[in-house]
């Protein structure tokens, strides 16, 4: 392993470790029950808020299973929609970034270490069958350990580049929903939200089954469309 490897590495599990051991003097986990309590949890770091808001976000996803929603409708409640929104975002697609680059450079102990070997054997074989459909649909709906397959995705032979611009595309979204009801900027009643994760639901099982056959159909008219534009010219 190359120095300047080891040398995030080590600062990355400092800062997990440091954080953690923060977050647990601090009270966060006594409040993480409740979104007014986290809150109020967040305000006490005027003013330093935005950056100490950052940092939770991040480490939400470092140290799963630490709800990154419940702390982004909290951030919308103290900061706004579109401040919450911006920080939340950001955070959680660096700390993505982060365990993927972690899971990459110390391979399938640390991913088993870290998230069990029953769940990296149960998701580790249908990323790699089906990597791109499994990534964007657990990252679009909820319900989904989408931070313990940002951890597995590390494993696989995705690039950095490519994975980066998956989690751009669709992490964001869950952030946008939270931050958005935190600040109320609108409210979703309860059988909308049901309804929509079921139709989620479907959608992701449709995905798994016939996934490879809408790509391949993609793929084949894609192909055809170059051919005609081909003949033309």
């Amino acid at each position: 392993m190359k120095k300047n490897q080891l040398a995030m590495l080590l600062v990355t599990a400092l800062l997990a470790l440091c954080g953690g051991l923060l977050l647990w003097k601090t009270g966060f986990f006594a409040a993480i029950g409740s979104v007014e309590e986290m809150r109020d949890y967040i305000d006490r770091f005027t003013p330093y808020s935005h950056l100490f808001f950052f940092f939770i976000q991040w480490i939400s996803v470092v140290l799963a299973p630490i709800p990154s929603n419940i702390t982004a409708l909290a951030g919308g409640v103290l900061f706004g929609f579109l401040m919450s929104f911006l920080l939340s975002a950001g955070a959680v697609i660096l700390g993505s970034m982060t365990v993927f680059f972690c899971a990459r450079l110390l391979g399938q102990n640390f991913a088993d270490g870290f998230v069990g070997r029953k769940i990296s054997e149960r998701y580790l074989d249908l990323i790699r069958r089906k990597r791109d459909v499994v990534l964007i649909l657990v990252f679009l709906f909820p319900f989904f350990p989408d931070d313990v397959i940002c951890i597995l995705a590390g494993l696989t032979t995705i690039s950095a580049k490519r994975f980066f611009c998956i989690l751009v595309c669709t992490r964001p979204w869950g952030m946008l929903v939270s931050c958005a009801v935190g600040s109320a900027a609108f409210d979703v009643p309860w059988y909308w939200m049901a309804s929509f994760g079921i139709l989620g639901m479907v959608f992701f099982v449709l995905a798994l089954c016939y996934g490879d056959r809408w790509e391949e159909a993609w793929i084949q008219k894609w192909n055809q469309d170059i051919r005609k534009k081909r003949k033309k010219g």
